[in-house]
């Protein structure tokens, strides 16, 4: 069995820093929109 090439040392990382990058960006986003909903509701 051969190792695997250098090309997935560093494509499987940077995939991961990716997708952990766009899930913090898309879940802030999510709770400042929640946020926003409760002070909203509170107001009422």
């Amino acid at each position: 069995m051969d190792l695997p090439s250098v090309n997935h040392f560093v494509f499987i990382p940077g995939v991961l820093l990716v997708g952990f990058a766009l899930g913090y960006v898309f879940g802030a986003k999510a709770g400042r929109a929640e946020e926003q909903r409760r002070q909203k509701e509170r107001k009422r």
